[in-house]
This record gives C-alpha cells, sequence and structure tokens, in this order.
C-alpha cells in the first residue's frame, strides 16, 4: 500500500523527450545532413566527424561508427579473427546482443563467473576459463561501473589474449586514470535509445592498434578496401556502416556527454547518501581506482534483512510509479535456449559441435558469484534529467517501501 505521504513524481524517463536532451542542436545537423544530399556515410561528413571526435575524447588512434552496439560488439570480434571453435571467455550478465557476435564469427563463448558486488568478471573469475583454445576475454562494465581492469590486463598479457572491452553502458567512465574503452585492445560503445547519449541505433568500436583498425574498418564495409590501389572484397564481412543521418545527431550529442556522465555521477552520489542506513540495502560497490558513470543505478537487497528481498521493493516500488528491474536479467544468458539447445544455423548446433566439454559445462556450481548477484540486485532507472528532488522521492519510497516489507506489510 502505498505511503500517501510520498507524492507521486513523473520520473524522466531515457525512452522519450522527458529524459533525452536531444533538442535544437541535432535537428540543425540532420536538417544540414539532409540538404547537403548525402545520407552514405562513405561521402558524407557527420560519421567521419563523429569518428575523429570520439577518438580524440578517448585519445585514441582509430574510432570507428557502426549501426548498433551489437555490430561494434561484432566488429571488435571479426577483428581478433577467431578460428572455428575457438574460444572467447565473457560475462553470463549481460545482453545478448553482446554474445550472438561471438557465435557468428563461430567461436565458442566461455562463461566466467562474476563478482557479486559488482556483476563484473574478475582476473579471479576469468582466470580458471583459461584454455588452449582462448582467442580472446570480453569484460563488460555492466551499468556503467568499470570492471578492475589491473589485474585482467595483467593476466591478459601474461597470457598473450587480447582484451575486448564492452562498454556500451560506461561512457566516461574510467578506471586508474584511464578512459574505460582504452584499456584493453578494443573498446566497444552503444549509441542505443537508452544510452548515456543516443542515436536511436548506433555503435562505435575504438583501438590503438593499426592492424586491428584496418580489420575494423574492413568488416564494417563488406571488407572492401575504400581507397586502396586495387580494392577487393578480401573477406566475408557485413555492411555495418551507420548513416549520416545517425552520424549528425551523434555528433551533436558528444557535445553533451561530458556534462551527462558528470551529472549522473553527482546524482548517484546524492541517492548513496540517502540510502545508506536503511536496513538490507547496499549501495552501488565502486573500486578505489574507478569512476562508475551510471547507466543505471543498482542497489542490492539482503533477503535476509529484507521479506521478500528484491521482488518485493520493486512491487511497493511500482505504487510509486518507479519501475525497476529486479534481477536486470532473469537468468544468466547461458540459461537461455541459444545455449541450451544450440539454436544456432539450422539443425547443425555449430559451432557448439566444435567445443570442449568443460567450456560447455553450466552447472550452477560453477557460477556461484552469478546466481548471488542476480538474486541481490534491483535497477533502478537513472538519468541525467533527474533533479535532486526526484532523488530525494526514489529515495524516500525505497526507505518506506523496506520499511513496509520488514514490518510484515505489503
Amino acid at each position: 500500500m502505498t505511503d500517501t505521504t510520498i507524492r507521486r513524481i513523473h520520473l524522466p524517463s531515457d525512452q522519450d523527450a522527458s529524459g533525452r536532451n536531444l533538442g535544437e542542436a541535432e535537428i540543425a545537423a540532420v536538417s544540414e545532413a539532409i540538404h547537403s544530399g548525402t545520407l552514405t556515410s562513405t561521402k558524407g561528413r557527420f560519421v567521419k566527424a563523429l569518428e575523429e571526435r570520439f577518438a580524440s575524447m578517448l585519445g585514441v588512434k582509430h574510432a570507428f561508427a557502426c549501426a548498433s552496439g551489437s555490430a561494434a560488439v561484432h566488429c571488435a570480434v571479426a577483428a581478433i579473427d577467431p578460428e572455428p571453435g575457438d574460444e572467447i571467455i565473457t560475462t553470463a550478465i549481460t545482453d545478448m546482443g553482446a554474445l550472438a557476435p561471438i557465435i557468428y564469427q563461430t567461436a565458442i563463448p566461455v562463461f566466467a563467473d562474476v563478482d557479486p558486488r559488482t556483476c563484473n568478471v574478475t582476473a579471479e573469475t576469468i582466470a580458471p576459463r583459461i584454455s588452449e583454445r582462448t582467442k580472446a576475454i570480453i569484460v563488460t562494465h555492466l551499468f556503467g561501473n568499470p570492471c578492475e581492469m589491473g589485474p585482467i590486463v595483467e593476466l591478459a598479457q601474461s597470457a598473450g589474449i587480447p582484451v575486448i572491452e564492452d562498454c556500451a553502458q560506461a561512457f566516461m567512465a574510467s578506471y586508474d586514470g584511464h578512459p574505460i574503452g582504452t584499456l584493453g585492445a578494443i573498446g566497444a560503445f552503444s549509441l542505443q535509445q537508452g544510452k548515456h547519449i543516443t542515436t536511436g541505433e548506433g555503435g562505435l568500436v575504438v583501438t590503438d592498434d593499426d592492424a586491428l583498425a584496418r580489420r575494423i574498418f574492413l568488416f564494417i564495409n563488406k571488407a572492401w578496401g575504400y581507397g586502396d590501389p586495387h580494392p577487393d572484397h578480401y573477406f566475408l564481412a557485413l555492411n555495418y556502416r551507420m548513416s549520416e543521418l545517425c552520424g549528425a545527431v551523434g555528433l551533436a550529442q558528444l557535445d553533451k556527454l561530458e556534462g551527462v556522465a558528470r551529472r549522473r555521477i553527482e546524482l548517484a552520489a546524492e541517492l548513496d547518501t540517502l540510502l545508506r542506513d536503511i536496513p538490507g540495502v547496499t549501495v552501488p560497490h565502486v573500486g578505489p581506482k574507478s569512476v562508475h558513470t551510471y547507466w543505471k543505478y543498482c542497489i542490492r537487497v539482503d533477503p535476509e534483512a529484507v521479506p521478500e528481498g528484491v521482488s518485493g521493493v520493486a512491487r511497493l516500488l511500482r505504487d510509486y510509479d518507479i519501475f525497476t528491474v529486479p534481477r536486470y536479467i532473469q537468468k544468466p544468458a547461458f540459461a537461455c535456449e541459444i545455449f541450451q539447445q544450440r539454436r544456432t544455423f539450422g539443425k547443425s548446433g555449430f559451432p557448439f559441435t566444435l567445443a570442449r566439454p568443460e567450456a560447455l559445462d553450466y552447472t550452477p556450481e560453477r557460477f556461484p558469484g552469478t546466481f548471488e548477484a542476480l538474486d541481490g540486485i534491483l535497477v533502478i532507472p537513472w538519468n541525467d534529467k533527474f533533479t535532486s528532488d526526484d532523488v530525494h522521492f526514489i529515495a524516500d519510497a525505497i526507505r518506506t517501501s523496506v520499511t513496509t516489507l520488514r514490518a510484515g506489510g505489503s
């Protein structure tokens, strides 16, 4: 039952104009692109400008725009160029868009466990999954909270394995003073509707490695060697180009990115303070070397201290029109049919037919941190257009909901 002493607030949403900062700058840029009559990035200027500007922001040599965040991960995996049956270590707490590219490139996703405090993989959880077949490691900076990249990179370098950073949720986050996306061999970002900045759909791929950059560029362009003396289609690849319309929006959005990240961090610090003394509630854990940029704000709820745990808190928060997501994903990725039934290319089961048995061992005992993480996490919508009043409203609603559950109410 809703406590009538807490007033209802319509929180800004990243799914519409209330929570997005799209405006006159984007309209002007798109208008210019349309009036130019050139909407393909192979001839236009906006996508190239977006790439150059993003590379400069991160301090990397190369940035490439593409059609989506999933395409960005696909470009990264294709640049690594696995052989059929090679293994790529990744996390089970991620979107399928970060896993399907591995399979499309005929590699086997091998799932590492996570730190339940952050839902992120660590060097300690990755190490047991490394085999002679490991071709790459993909780390996902979940919710904008960086993985502990120092030990991960050290482990990967000692094994001669490249690291791909999935930065879809981590614009402007950093680790040990370095921007997320620049610590591994390749960084992949998403410009999807709900991300820090958006072009509706879109992605960005960054690297300092010239050879990997060449592969990424070609993979986005059907492996056609634009600008080469005698271009050809050099290998199997797709058309993952971004249009000039999206490039125009993205370029205008980049001007706002630093302010977006700064505001999300400020609001999160305020909510941290308001929630710290609530029994059974833990605010996000951020490592001492990390800057978290809060794609979402996630609390942990202890079911031993709060009856019904995350599901109970989420249910009561709906009375305040705060629509949270218990568990983030309802089950680990490896529990989905694509992995359990090996539904890939026709009825072949390929490339899983090439996998080592251990690579396909999804028994829960191997993933204690994953199940603990999912059981305790409650994902709260987060937005740089929130006000301090919005943050206090969320905090009061959480406090009242937890108090109600602890008192045996509903």
